[in-house]
C-alpha cells in the first residue's frame, strides 16, 4: 500500500499556492500518493468546517498516512488527531509555521477562537502519532517563533528554525522549501 501524504494549507491558502505544487512533484516522484485538499471557506475558517472536512477527506487513517501542514492547517491537523480512536495510529506529521494555541491577536476574536474552545489534548495526539517535526522561520510575521517552540515542546518533537522564510507562504515568495521535504523524508524512514 502506498504511503498517503495529506498537505493541509492554512488560512486563505489553496492547493496550488507557494511550495505545495513543488512538494507534490517531489513526493510523487518518490512514490507517495499526495492529496492536497482545498479546505472550505478559507477566508472564514472554523473548527466546525475544517476538522470534519479533513476527517472526511482522509477517510481511514493508518500508519501509512502522513501530514504536512501549514499555519492554520497545523491546528486543524492536531484537532483531527484528537478524533482518532485509541488504537488508530498515523505515520507522522510535519508542522510548518504552526501553533497549538490561540495566537491572541490584539483585538481579534474571530475564527481562530473556534479551534480553541476546548484545551488541546496533547496526550491523545501523541498516542495517535509518534513522529513529529516542527519547522518555523525566525522572521515569521504571522506566527511568532515562540508558538512553534511551544508546539514542539508539547509534542516532544524536533524544532527546526529556518532563517528568512517568513511565514513559508507563496505571498512571501516561497515556492520551494527543501527543509520540509528533507524533514518529511526523515520521519518516513
Amino acid at each position: 500500500m502506498a504511503k498517503r501524504v495529506f498537505v493541509i494549507h492554512g488560512w486563505e491558502g489553496y492547493p496550488e499556492e507557494g511550495w505545495r505544487p513543488w512538494l507534490r512533484k517531489e513526493l510523487e516522484g518518490k512514490g507517495f500518493e499526495v492529496i492536497i485538499p482545498a479546505m472550505p471557506d478559507t477566508a472564514t475558517p472554523t473548527f466546525a468546517k475544517w476538522v470534519p472536512y479533513l476527517a472526511q477527506t482522509v477517510g481511514a487513517a493508518d500508519e501509512n498516512t502522513y501530514f504536512v501542514c501549514h499555519s492554520l492547517g497545523c491546528i486543524t491537523t492536531l484537532r483531527y488527531l484528537e478524533t482518532l480512536k485509541e488504537n488508530q495510529k498515523i505515520g507522522g506529521v510535519v508542522f510548518v509555521a504552526g501553533f497549538g494555541r490561540d495566537l491572541e491577536y490584539e483585538g481579534y476574536k474571530g475564527e481562530l477562537t473556534t479551534f480553541f474552545a476546548t484545551p488541546v489534548d496533547w496526550n491523545k495526539i501523541k498516542n495517535a502519532c509518534k513522529k513529529f517535526v516542527v519547522i518555523h522561520s525566525d522572521d515569521d510575521q504571522w506566527v511568532p517563533v515562540r508558538f512553534g517552540e511551544e508546539l514542539a515542546k508539547n509534542l516532544e518533537s524536533p524544532f527546526i528554525l529556518e532563517h528568512g522564510m517568513k511565514h513559508f507562504s507563496g505571498s512571501d515568495g516561497i515556492t520551494k522549501a527543501p527543509v520540509i521535504l528533507e524533514n518529511f523524508l526523515k520521519i518516513v524512514k
